[in-house]
């Protein structure tokens, strides 16, 4: 149920196409993160409009709330959200250590709070996976452990339980119509990294994903340790940058060979009157805007850019009004959805070089 083939290539970017059972997805993809079962402000009809093809939700909150038996018992996450395009659902394992409160990290598993009513929960990267089974996405990810990136300690201890826990997931994940995902973990360290993007390249999985990274590394070490992981990770296999949505390190990845990508950063923008364009960012709650009849972006063509003033979206963001929020969503999202196709028609077209020069003569620093 699940194939993925490179179509064409320029220099490490390149261009694919990812089979899973709820649809053909093109890579380089852009997924936006759909948290607990819906991508704020917007509809799955809207999301379908900007050219979404793949969402993320993320089992640690689901599984507090509403429960994973419940979305299993409405017919799985697709029917629950009413998505029928690919869902790859995260293991939680970022969550655990970044929300609670209080964790208590063993060789096994964790042991937190919810930050929802304080109660007291465990995950083993086998339960995550059973949860994940139950939620019924198409791609899952292997429960990791993923640590500040600076302290080489604790970046070869969690390395260490992370290598282990993605053997117990892929010892206890029997579902076919999943594909599950392993993590590359080893911090801001070059060996460490390479070290885990070998081990988890020799477990064979459909997929494998770069942790870890976009959690207060420099720039600079985002793109470098991007760049050594994708060279060792097979080439016949989807690489996954977690957690990786502004434009520039969109593009960045993709010149690496990365060929999916999740954020909350344009929902996020969006629903702080941020709008987000190729070159940067404008706040749409300036006063520069009172006034000002032009699309919110002149390049652009969504729903928000054709039907409305840079005014009306300032006022209805002064205004704390919801349908700010949704139309700028709708306006990044559709943003980045077609800055990936573009970066794809340009691979293919052999012009990705030129394309990524331009687009970083253009970057408003």
């Amino acid at each position: 149920m699940f194939e993925f083939t490179v179509l064409s290539t320029e220099g490490r970017a390149r261009v694919g196409l990812l089979r899973t059972p709820h649809g053909m997805i093109d890579t380089p993809v852009f997924a936006p993160v759909g948290t607990q079962a819906s991508v704020k402000a917007v509809t799955p009809d809207q999301l379908t409009a900007v050219g979404t093809s793949l969402v993320l939700a993320n089992t640690y909150h689901l599984y507090l709330r509403p429960g994973f038996e419940i979305v299993r018992d409405q017919g799985g996450l697709h029917n629950f959200m009413n998505w029928s395009s690919p869902i790859l659902t995260d293991s939680g394992g970022f969550q655990v250590f970044s929300l609670s409160a209080k964790n208590e990290i063993d060789d096994d598993g964790v042991t937190f709070r919810s930050h929802i009513d304080g109660s007291t929960h465990r995950f083993t990267p086998e339960f995550t996976v059973d949860v994940q089974n139950n939620l019924g996405s198409d791609i899952i990810m292997a429960f990791d452990q993923c640590p500040e990136p600076y302290n080489r300690e604790t970046n070869e201890r969690a390395m260490a339980r992370t290598h282990d826990w993605v053997v117990r997931c892929k010892s206890a994940h029997t579902r076919k119509d999943q594909a599950l995902f392993g993590i590359v973990q080893g911090g801001v360290f070059p060996d460490l990294r390479s070290e885990s993007a070998r081990f988890i390249a020799d477990l064979d999985l459909p997929g494998n994903a770069i942790g870890g990274l976009s959690v207060g590394e420099s720039k600079e070490e985002l793109r470098s340790i991007t760049k050594l992981v994708a060279d060792i990770l097979p080439s016949g296999k989807p690489r996954y940058l977690m957690g990786v949505g502004s434009p520039a390190d969109l593009v960045s990845a993709v010149s690496s060979g990365v060929d999916m990508f999740d954020c909350v950063l344009p929902t996020r923008l969006a629903r702080n009157a941020a709008a987000m364009t190729r070159s940067k960012q404008m706040n749409m709650k300036q006063a520069i805007f009172a006034n000002d009849n032009r699309p919110v972006d002149i390049e652009c063509c969504c729903y928000c850019c054709t039907n409305f003033s840079r005014a009306y979206i300032r006022h209805l963001c002064k205004a704390k009004e919801i349908l700010g929020a949704t139309l700028l969503t709708i306006h990044n999202l559709h943003m980045l959805h077609d800055m990936m196709k573009d970066m794809r028609n340009a691979i293919v077209a052999g012009e990705f070089g030129s394309w990524k020069r331009a687009f970083e003569d253009n970057i408003d620093l």
